[in-house]
Protein backbone atom coordinates (compact mmCIF):
# COMPACT_ATOMS: atom_id res chain seq x y z
CA UNK A 1 0.00 0.00 0.00
CA UNK A 2 1.39 3.54 -0.79
CA UNK A 3 0.15 6.15 1.46
CA UNK A 4 -0.12 9.59 1.21
CA UNK A 5 1.00 12.37 3.59
CA UNK A 6 0.55 16.22 4.22
CA UNK A 7 1.02 18.40 6.55
CA UNK A 8 -0.92 21.61 7.67
CA UNK A 9 -0.09 24.57 9.69
CA UNK A 10 -2.94 24.66 12.70
CA UNK A 11 -2.91 27.13 15.63
CA UNK A 12 -0.89 24.15 17.70
CA UNK A 13 1.76 24.06 15.66
CA UNK A 14 2.42 21.51 12.11
CA UNK A 15 -0.44 18.87 12.03
CA UNK A 16 0.53 15.83 9.78
CA UNK A 17 -1.45 12.99 8.31
CA UNK A 18 -0.80 10.08 6.55
CA UNK A 19 -4.05 8.27 5.26
CA UNK A 20 -4.24 5.39 2.72
CA UNK A 21 -5.33 4.82 -0.92
CA UNK A 22 -9.31 5.08 0.72
CA UNK A 23 -8.37 8.73 1.90
CA UNK A 24 -8.38 6.43 5.43
CA UNK A 25 -6.42 8.39 7.95
CA UNK A 26 -3.87 5.62 9.53
CA UNK A 27 -2.07 8.51 11.83
CA UNK A 28 -2.19 11.61 12.58
CA UNK A 29 -0.07 14.23 14.95
CA UNK A 30 1.02 17.43 15.78
CA UNK A 31 4.44 17.35 14.15
CA UNK A 32 5.95 17.99 11.07
CA UNK A 33 8.61 14.96 10.67
CA UNK A 34 6.65 12.05 9.16
CA UNK A 35 8.90 9.36 10.93
CA UNK A 36 6.48 10.30 14.12
CA UNK A 37 3.33 9.65 12.17
CA UNK A 38 4.66 6.52 11.07
CA UNK A 39 6.55 5.58 14.62
CA UNK A 40 2.61 5.38 15.68
CA UNK A 41 1.69 2.37 13.28
CA UNK A 42 3.36 -1.05 14.36
CA UNK A 43 5.30 -2.46 11.43
CA UNK A 44 2.63 -5.26 10.25
CA UNK A 45 0.29 -2.30 9.58
CA UNK A 46 2.94 0.70 8.60
CA UNK A 47 2.26 1.55 4.42
CA UNK A 48 5.01 0.07 1.77
CA UNK A 49 5.41 3.75 0.45
CA UNK A 50 4.44 6.98 1.48
CA UNK A 51 4.39 10.30 -0.89
CA UNK A 52 3.60 13.62 -0.49
CA UNK A 53 0.14 14.67 -1.56
CA UNK A 54 -3.50 16.35 -0.02
CA UNK A 55 -5.61 14.05 1.94
CA UNK A 56 -9.30 14.52 2.37
CA UNK A 57 -8.87 14.96 6.05
CA UNK A 58 -7.02 18.12 5.87
CA UNK A 59 -9.98 19.65 5.38
CA UNK A 60 -11.62 18.56 8.26
CA UNK A 61 -8.56 19.43 10.19
CA UNK A 62 -8.42 22.88 8.97
CA UNK A 63 -12.73 23.50 9.46
CA UNK A 64 -12.06 22.18 13.06
CA UNK A 65 -9.40 24.87 13.90
CA UNK A 66 -11.61 27.04 12.32
CA UNK A 67 -14.38 26.54 14.59
CA UNK A 68 -16.46 24.06 13.66
CA UNK A 69 -15.25 21.11 16.13
CA UNK A 70 -17.63 18.78 14.55
CA UNK A 71 -15.82 18.92 11.29
CA UNK A 72 -13.71 15.75 12.50
CA UNK A 73 -16.32 13.80 13.08
CA UNK A 74 -16.89 11.82 10.16
CA UNK A 75 -13.34 11.70 8.57
CA UNK A 76 -12.49 7.75 7.95
CA UNK A 77 -10.00 5.90 10.18
CA UNK A 78 -8.22 2.66 9.81
CA UNK A 79 -6.99 1.10 12.76
CA UNK A 80 -5.96 -2.43 13.29
CA UNK A 81 -5.79 -3.42 17.24
CA UNK A 82 -7.36 -6.31 19.33
CA UNK A 83 -10.87 -6.29 19.73
CA UNK A 84 -11.36 -4.31 23.04
CA UNK A 85 -8.95 -1.77 21.16
CA UNK A 86 -10.89 -1.47 18.52
CA UNK A 87 -14.23 -1.02 20.43
CA UNK A 88 -12.35 1.67 22.91
CA UNK A 89 -11.46 3.59 19.09
CA UNK A 90 -15.14 3.58 18.55
CA UNK A 91 -16.02 4.79 21.95
CA UNK A 92 -13.76 7.39 21.60
CA UNK A 93 -14.87 8.77 18.36
CA UNK A 94 -18.72 8.99 20.49
CA UNK A 95 -17.31 11.31 23.27
CA UNK A 96 -19.10 14.52 22.63
CA UNK A 97 -16.50 18.05 21.78
CA UNK A 98 -17.14 19.80 24.98
CA UNK A 99 -17.80 16.95 27.32
CA UNK A 100 -14.87 15.13 28.00
CA UNK A 101 -14.82 11.36 29.99
CA UNK A 102 -12.42 10.40 33.19
CA UNK A 103 -10.49 7.25 32.38
CA UNK A 104 -13.16 5.84 35.01
CA UNK A 105 -15.98 6.96 32.72
CA UNK A 106 -14.17 5.70 29.71
CA UNK A 107 -14.16 2.02 30.85
CA UNK A 108 -17.33 2.08 32.17
CA UNK A 109 -18.59 3.59 28.63
CA UNK A 110 -16.26 0.16 27.62
CA UNK A 111 -18.50 -1.95 29.82
CA UNK A 112 -15.79 -2.81 31.64
CA UNK A 113 -15.48 -0.61 34.94
CA UNK A 114 -12.57 -1.88 36.65
CA UNK A 115 -10.06 -1.43 33.19
CA UNK A 116 -9.10 1.53 33.62
CA UNK A 117 -5.11 1.39 32.43
CA UNK A 118 -6.80 -0.85 29.84
CA UNK A 119 -8.47 2.44 28.86
CA UNK A 120 -5.67 5.24 29.10
CA UNK A 121 -3.54 2.56 27.08
CA UNK A 122 -6.55 2.58 24.24
CA UNK A 123 -5.60 6.24 24.25
CA UNK A 124 -2.16 5.97 24.21
CA UNK A 125 -1.88 3.49 21.06
CA UNK A 126 -4.16 5.82 19.15
CA UNK A 127 -2.48 6.22 16.23
CA UNK A 128 -5.02 8.85 14.18
CA UNK A 129 -5.38 11.49 16.91
CA UNK A 130 -7.53 14.35 16.35
CA UNK A 131 -9.62 12.07 14.07
CA UNK A 132 -10.26 9.88 17.41
CA UNK A 133 -10.38 12.30 19.81
CA UNK A 134 -8.24 10.52 22.63
CA UNK A 135 -7.84 14.09 23.67
CA UNK A 136 -11.19 14.20 25.26
CA UNK A 137 -10.85 11.69 28.15
CA UNK A 138 -9.13 13.33 31.50
CA UNK A 139 -7.60 11.86 34.78
CA UNK A 140 -10.50 11.40 37.80
CA UNK A 141 -9.47 14.74 39.43
CA UNK A 142 -10.29 16.34 35.92
CA UNK A 143 -6.19 17.09 35.38
CA UNK A 144 -5.14 16.42 31.88
CA UNK A 145 -3.54 12.98 32.05
CA UNK A 146 -1.09 12.56 29.46
CA UNK A 147 -1.08 12.98 25.44
CA UNK A 148 1.33 11.85 23.05
CA UNK A 149 1.39 15.07 21.49
CA UNK A 150 1.82 17.09 24.43
CA UNK A 151 -0.35 18.10 27.26
CA UNK A 152 -0.30 21.68 25.66
CA UNK A 153 -1.73 20.44 22.59
CA UNK A 154 -4.28 18.69 24.77
CA UNK A 155 -5.14 21.63 26.57
CA UNK A 156 -5.36 23.92 23.81
CA UNK A 157 -7.75 21.53 21.80
CA UNK A 158 -10.24 20.74 25.33
CA UNK A 159 -10.41 24.67 25.26
CA UNK A 160 -11.73 25.02 21.99
CA UNK A 161 -13.72 22.46 22.16
CA UNK A 162 -15.65 24.22 25.25
CA UNK A 163 -16.45 27.11 23.83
Amino acid sequence: MTATIQTIDTPDGAFTILADERQRVLSSGWTDEPVRILGRLSAKTRPVAVREGETDAAAAALAYYGGDVTAIDEVAVAQHGTEMQLRGWAALRRIAAGEPLTYTGFAAALGQPSAVRAAASICARNAPALFVPCHRVLRTDGSLGGFAWGLGVKESLLGRESR
